[in-house]
């Protein structure tokens, strides 16, 4: 009995078989996304940042180059560049200067001061306020709190200045409890304390702002697992809300060190006078007085490109260390 031939595929189909079809289309490889084609993509909202990039432009990057009159002697009335090269003349100069260094000594103090005071206050009222239950309160502190953010450095000036004056509202009190009166802003011991002093009562409730936002970011899971774990108000403190807002601590950190050399040039202006010179006198206030009262514009642009120089110097090292034991930095 002769058993069934079978036939054999073709060598063709079994050296290159037909694809398989499955019930499912491959679907197309999405272009990549580059600028120009974000760009008209998105165009109405890239004209929102011309605004920024021209103000940055010629109001921030611009002047640098008027940095180059700290190599160069400049005269009212000649070229905006400046006369002749002088090199480091006037850098020599101010480094040699006792009222340069007297005036250094003070920036130092007062914003070292003023980041000591003004930096971790706005944290401890925003854990105040985040306990707080009662919503009529909790709004009743966030307005009185920033609510002198919104005011001039002009008005706040004249407020203290009314407040601390001979007649004012503290000598009336130290009189009535037979104290002597005070000559608190012409006596030198007592500048920095109030400076301090006005900048935590203006900053802090905007500060409390950012930190509050911050807060609403940490998962309510954690708290409910940290109660779980036996943890009291204090250590959920400590262990979740604290490490929730240690990046934005640590980015106003990092801005605050930036402008530490920059101590607030218009209320320092307001509120000082020569009898308060030794204590009060910051690099910008001393700036203004040779760089524009005096005209030693080269002078003034030496001494700010040096100030400038050391800020950068600040926020670079801030940033590094904060990244390398932080894990949070601006860049």
């Amino acid at each position: 009995m002769s058993t069934p031939r079978t036939l054999d595929p073709p060598s063709d189909i079994l050296e290159n078989p037909p694809p398989r079809r499955s019930g499912r289309s491959r679907r197309p490889r999405p272009q990549r996304l580059t600028w120009r084609r974000a760009i008209r993509r998105d165009w109405r909202l890239y004209t929102l940042v011309i605004a920024p990039l021209l103000f940055f432009a010629f109001f921030r990057y611009l002047p640098m180059v008027g940095n180059v009159i700290a190599f160069r002697r400049y005269e009212p009335g000649g070229s905006l560049f400046g006369q002749t090269w002088v090199g480091l003349h006037y850098f020599q100069l101010f480094w040699t200067d006792p009222t340069f260094w007297q005036v250094f000594t003070n920036t130092l103090i007062i914003g070292g001061l003023t980041l000591l005071f003004t930096f971790p206050v706005p944290i401890v009222l925003a854990l105040l306020l985040n306990e707080v239950r009662t919503s009529s309160l909790k709004r009743f502190v966030q307005s009185v709190s920033y609510l002198p953010h919104f005011l001039s450095i002009v008005v706040v000036a004249a407020v203290i200045m009314q407040l601390l004056s001979d007649n004012g509202a503290v000598n009336q009190a130290l009189h009535a409890v037979g104290h002597a009166p005070i000559t608190f802003l012409q006596e030198p011991g007592w500048f920095r304390q109030i400076y301090v002093s006005s900048e935590v009562w203006q900053t802090a409730g905007w500060g409390t702002i950012l930190y509050l936002a911050a807060l609403t970011t940490i998962d309510s899971q954690l708290y409910e697992q940290a109660r779980i774990d036996g943890a009291n108000r204090w250590q959920q403190t400590w262990h979740v809300t604290l490490p929730g807002i240690r990046p934005t601590m640590m980015t106003l950190l990092i801005l605050n060190i930036g402008t530490f050399m920059a101590v607030g040039f218009e209320k320092i202006l307001l509120l000082y006078n020569p009898l308060t010179y030794p204590t009060a006198d910051v690099i910008s206030t001393y700036l203004f007085r040779v760089g524009v009262v005096s005209g030693s514009f080269s002078y003034a642009a030496a001494i700010g490109l040096f100030e400038s120089v050391i800020g950068l110097t600040l926020v670079i090292g801030a940033n590094t260390l904060s990244r390398r034991l932080m894990g949070a930095s601006l860049w």
